[in-house]
């Protein structure tokens, strides 16, 4: 599935995705589903506010993601998945499209929101990728605040965990994990007056940005995969895989099946295509998407914005969280393949 929203004249744009997989309406309470769409409607809101008073895209995208992390809808920050060893490991990569400056955090426990680890990485270290509690110790350096590892954790994902470990399903993607288990598993009712609904929600999460002085920015986060080795680490960490911007062409965040997308660098591929190709933006992106990922196994999606805001939302699979909007707009959000 695609949606492309070009445009005739260049424009501040922000979009957001928040995790591609098996979303499915039946799989999906009304009021989970306004959930979703109110968070994704709210934080792009006010994305449209910052874009209008001339923010720059990396402030614009930064604050999205963190917004997005601090929300238990999603699979970043509050709210992540657990590992096999019941703990959690984040990871989160920044890239400027100016100078292609980028910063990176992965397997980190203790920092509330990654994302501002991974631009404080860029901003201040001298280094592109930082890992661990090597990289915790960094980022309290630079004042960020500091957490408990169960501040991450959720009932719901640590039953999302067990019952993973039941099935024996081995590590799954979020999205795939809760398909499975409303399949394979007596369907249990979600917690009353839970956020999160386990048999239909997953997801890293990111944003792109297109701002009035026409430069681009990405940001990309995640609880990475339920089950997973310790250690693992995904696409999203990685700048040209999970996250990628130049100005010279476009700027793209990434969601799915992460090994895949490290080996296609499906981010930069992106940027490829368009500045060395000489491919539009839809172009580009549907190659990636549907003739790439395809020949390494990859299941999941990505957002783009190119330098004349032009914006690209598209995935293989059954859905994706997502949303864009104009500087001083109203904000688009959709869910489901059909929309």
């Amino acid at each position: 599935m695609t949606a492309a929203f070009p445009t005739a004249l260049p424009r501040p744009v922000l979009a957001l995705h928040g995790g591609a997989g098996t979303l499915r309406r039946d799989r999906m309470s009304a009021a989970m589903e306004a959930a979703y769409r109110a968070a994704l409607t709210a934080i792009l809101a006010d994305g449209a506010r910052q874009l209008a008073r001339g923010d720059a895209a990396m402030d614009v995208a930064v604050e999205a993601v963190r917004r997005l992390e601090e929300c238990e809808l999603f699979n970043a920050g509050k709210g992540a998945v657990y590992t096999a060893d019941e703990r959690h490991e984040l990871d989160a990569s920044v890239m400027d499209g100016r100078d292609r400056a980028a910063g990176a955090v992965a397997g980190v426990t203790r920092v509330r929101n990654p994302v501002l680890a991974a631009r404080a990485v860029m901003d201040h270290s001298g280094h592109v990728l930082l890992i661990g509690p090597a990289a915790e110790t960094f980022a309290f350096d630079q004042g960020l605040e500091r957490v408990e590892p169960t501040w991450f954790g959720t009932t719901q994902r640590l039953a999302q965990l067990r019952q993973a470990r039941a099935l024996a399903q081995g590590q799954v993607l979020d999205h795939d994990g809760q398909s499975a288990m409303a399949h394979d598993a007596p369907a249990a009712a979600p917690e009353p007056g839970g956020p999160i609904d386990d048999r239909t929600k997953f997801g890293t999460v990111g944003a792109v940005v297109r701002d009035a002085a026409g430069h681009l920015a990405a940001a990309t986060s995640t609880g990475g995969m339920t089950n997973k080795r310790p250690g693992r680490v995904g696409d999203s960490p990685i700048p040209g895989a999970g996250c990628y911007a130049d100005d010279r062409s476009v700027a793209v965040s990434c969601t799915g099946t992460g090994e895949a997308f490290i080996r296609a660098a499906a981010a930069h591929e992106v940027g490829a295509l368009m500045r060395i190709g000489g491919l539009p933006l839809a172009e580009a992106c549907a190659r990636v998407v549907f003739d790439e990922l395809p020949q390494v196994g990859g299941d999941g999606g990505l957002i783009a914005v190119d330098g004349l805001g032009n914006v690209w939302l598209g995935f293989n699979t059954e859905g994706m969280y997502r949303g864009w909007v104009e500087a001083g707009g109203e904000p688009l959000v959709s869910i489901y393949r059909d929309e």
